[in-house]
């Protein structure tokens, strides 16, 4: 019978004063007699408008039938299809922006909650399957991809399914890129990116880290001395931008590139850690975005007193709303309308505080939001420890600097057709080194399209 409620099932989480001490997942996820609930509320509309708003395509009304029979393993299968990470998407994806926003259930109450029934699903097969990845009969093509984020991940598992014999080169110590580096544990817990790795190792991917192609190796020599037909780069935005303001050389003063990479990677709020990181008593975090708010949350849980800098309002903040109100609700304070001119040091050449100045909204920008402007004589300083950048990131400049024949626009984004396709043959890119900083499930569509792309192009068709 279905389910004509307004309302989504509410997710299981931890209360807010005992989350912000911890790194521990802050949702627990549905139980399966809540994700049975939800699923019934799916109303299978004929033209399934919420399959248009995925990015990846996933078959999203003919998994959530077989959440509301109960047959889990059945779902899963089904979003494997078009997913390469689905227990990653269920929890980081931007649903409320994409597949979310169109469903029919949502014009006159909340829509099907899609990523929490993804989420799920996942971690049910995760919980419960004892099968392995069946690896295909190998077709004797070879495959570089760069980068083992959303983006290499996803077009490394699309053309491992097809029998290609892909090796992943990833820079860092440990495979996943942004998911590992960037995404604190409290929001996907690591455990579960290296699951979805050991799948696609399984399905017959090579992964070979500590690896920095354009130093380590060159694309040249990936094609001329190695024999890879093709290669993917899907190598992110990882170069933080500053403000260039006074005072940023000031010890304490960290990109949220760093700050986080520490944290999650490195794990450096563990005593002991060998990439420690100070504790700052009081914190202020510059941006407006999902990793401003993953800096901010961070920091809270490292015991700071935590204020988020942001020189528009509330409605023009580009983070998830949930992130936001999950900020919110652990205690972290958000300065708006506020932008950051100085930061101060003291004899030492430590962050004592950081001088501000009020803003205004005018007329709307080139990015179509209102334009902020400083109000005069508004400056005021709030004395800190610590102030960490959250102001966007670009693509590294090594692949460009060390790749013949590959064109970059002038923020050293690599150019690439519709189909991933670069100015150099052969060589395709995809996901935050074309677009820049951008989601997830874009950059899984973006590695999962190059796939499409090289299969076509080896096999001729």
């Amino acid at each position: 019978m279905p389910n004509m409620s307004l309302k989504k099932n509410e997710m299981p989480s931890q209360a807010p004063d005992v989350r912000n001490k911890n790194f521990l997942e802050v949702t627990l996820g549905y139980t399966p007699e809540q994700a049975v609930d939800e699923a019934k509320r799916c109303l299978h509309c004929k033209n399934k408008p919420c399959v248009g708003g995925c990015p990846v395509k996933i078959y999203i009304p003919d998994f959530i039938a077989k959440v509301a029979e109960g047959d889990f393993e059945e779902a899963y299968k089904i979003i494997s299809k078009s997913s390469a990470l689905p227990a990653v998407c269920g929890r980081v994806c931007p649903q409320e922006t994409q597949c979310e926003s169109k469903c029919v259930r949502g014009i006159k109450g909340e829509p099907v909650a899609i990523g929490r029934l993804e989420r799920f699903v996942a971690d049910w097969h995760n919980a419960h399957s004892t099968e392995k990845a069946e690896k295909p009969e190998c077709n004797g093509h070879k495959i570089a991809v760069i980068g083992s984020g959303p983006s290499g991940l996803t077009c490394a598992g699309d053309l491992a399914k097809k029998g290609y014999d892909v090796t992943v080169f990833e820079a860092l110590h440990t495979a996943g890129g942004v998911l590992v580096y960037g995404i604190p544990e409290f929001r996907l817990p690591k455990s579960i990116v290296q699951k979805e790795i050991e799948g696609l190792k399984e399905l017959g991917v090579h992964f070979e880290t500590n690896v920095v192609i354009g130093k380590t190796i060159s694309i040249d020599e990936l094609q001329e001395k190695y024999g890879f037909e093709a290669v993917f780069i899907g190598s992110g935005a990882g170069l933080p931008m500053f403000m260039n303001i006074p005072g940023e050389n000031y010890k304490g003063v960290y990109s949220a590139n760093e700050f986080l990479t520490r944290i999650n990677l490195m794990k450096a709020y563990e005593e002991g850690s060998d990439t420690p990181i100070e504790h700052p008593k009081v914190a202020a975090v510059v941006g407006g975005g999902n990793v401003a708010m993953d800096a901010a949350r961070c920091a809270k849980r490292l015991g700071a007193e935590v204020y988020i800098i942001y020189r528009r309002g509330m409605e023009e903040l580009p983070a998830r709303r949930e992130e936001v109100e999950h900020a919110m609700e652990e205690g972290i304070i958000f300065k708006l309308l506020t932008n950051p001119v100085e930061i101060l040091g003291d004899e030492n050449g430590n962050v004592r505080a950081v001088k501000c100045v009020e803003m205004e909204l005018g007329e709307p920008d080139a990015s179509g939001r209102r334009k902020p402007i400083v109000k005069p004589d508004s400056e005021f300083v709030i004395d800190v420890d610590c102030v960490i950048m959250s102001l966007g990131t670009s693509p590294n400049p090594l692949i460009k600097s060390t790749t013949s024949g590959l064109e970059t626009t002038p923020k050293g984004c690599i150019v690439a057709d519709e189909k991933g396709l670069t100015s150099r043959e052969n060589v395709y890119a995809g996901g935050d080194a074309v677009t820049g900083a951008a989601t997830v499930i874009l950059a899984m569509g973006a590695g999962k399209t190059a796939a499409a792309a090289i299969d076509e192009k080896i096999q001729g068709k």
